[in-house]
């Protein structure tokens, strides 16, 4: 058997027994969490939100260990690439994302802010471990501030944040822990597979750990969202289809990048240029393109659906070409730069104006209702 055919198939069974951990992780620390008597509400917003970013944060700090920073960083860039061009997108196809719930709402700027500063702090070619523990502490801050909003809107919760079946998970001790540790040594081994195969695999490609932690890793990973959230919006949940993918996007970078950086130690994790200067600015440009869209209550249609799928596929193009049709990088390009990202911004502009023009006429015709009844 080929090496290319193994490392192949080591990707494939690094993802999926990430896939299978996660849900033992989730399962074990729900039933914990009940048998301690945590709030349903805590355990959405947090335990289960964990489990779903549980492979990212496996894979990017097993890459560490092993030596391999860009494929933990990369893991992260496009994990959150993937939840907004992908997931989205998918989850609109499906049935279109009406923004309701101010939970939301208020997740994106946060996640807009998060994006740019950690973009700032890698700028320098280096993410610090003090950096890392500065997101540690914004998650803990985040955190607790989101759990307090929560309980002053709880109608709006039900909506936005994943709901705990206290029925469907075992209230015993023995299998919630043997799930725990179940799911953390299934997460362990998974991610080591996953790191080897792609390292290896980057190597028989002759590209670099980044490309394929941009691409196959962070799909790989990002699958428990995808499902999460098509599964949501068949439900006609398109709150949860949405925040599911706002909260992993925060947890990938306060969570997994901060916590591989403090694993890093003293040395810190290295940045690639490529990354600093092409793929860190893409991915804060998805959450500047949603952001009108989800502040202003509007909603993503299928065909921005499509749009946003479409956008991903040219994401990937872009990754291949340099190693499939060099002679066609810079021609490829141009066209993005000249023909396809102008369109994308008027069409981000346009729809922004439809969005805030019905907002104000609705206000309007609310004012004009009170008025009447006076």
């Amino acid at each position: 058997m080929s090496p290319f055919l193994i490392s192949a198939i080591e990707v494939l069974i690094g993802i999926g027994l990430l896939f299978w951990g996660g849900e033992l992780f989730v399962q074990g620390a729900v039933s914990l969490a009940l048998i301690f008597g945590i709030p349903q509400l805590v355990i959405g917003l947090t335990v289960v939100s964990l489990g779903t970013s549980a492979p990212e944060l496996f894979v990017s700090v097993s890459s560490v260990l092993n030596g391999s920073d860009a494929l933990a960083v990369s893991n992260v860039i496009g994990s959150n690439i993937f939840n907004v061009m992908v997931v989205l997108g998918s989850s609109a196809l499906v049935l279109p994302l009406k923004v309701e719930s101010r939970l939301v709402r208020r997740d994106v700027p946060v996640l807009l802010a998060v994006s740019a500063a950690v973009w700032g702090m890698a700028s320098a070619g280096q993410f610090t471990w003090q950096a890392g523990t500065a997101l540690l502490i914004a998650l803990v801050i985040n955190s607790v501030w989101e759990i307090r909003t929560a309980r002053e809107t709880p109608e709006e919760l039900k909506e936005a944040e994943p709901e705990v079946n206290a029925t469907s998970t075992s209230n015993t001790w023995p299998k919630s822990i043997l799930n725990l540790i179940g799911g953390i040594l299934v997460l362990t081994f998974g991610s080591n597979i996953l790191v080897k195969g792609a390292s290896a695999l980057a190597t028989s490609l002759g590209v670099s750990e980044a490309v394929i932690g941009l691409t196959i890793v962070s799909a790989g990973t990002s699958m428990p969202e995808l499902v999460t959230s098509l599964v949501a919006a068949f439900k006609g949940r398109t709150d949860l289809a949405i925040g599911n993918v706002i909260g992993s996007s925060l947890l990938n970078q306060l969570l997994v990048l901060a916590g591989s950086a403090v694993v890093s130690g003293s040395r810190g994790l290295n940045v690639e240029e490529s990354l600093i200067h092409r793929d860190l600015p893409i991915m804060v440009l998805t959450t500047i393109a949603c952001m009108p869209i989800f502040w202003t209550k509007g909603k993503i249609n299928r065909l921005e659906g499509g749009i946003l799928l479409g956008l991903y596929f040219i994401y990937l193009i872009d990754k291949i070409i340099p190693r499939t049709w060099p002679g066609w990088q810079d021609e490829f390009r141009t066209i993005m730069i000249c023909l396809v990202i102008p369109i994308i911004l008027i069409l981000i502009a346009v729809q922004s104006m439809i969005y805030w023009k019905e907002l104000q006429d609705k206000k309007l015709g609310q004012k004009t209702i009170k008025s009447k009844e006076n």
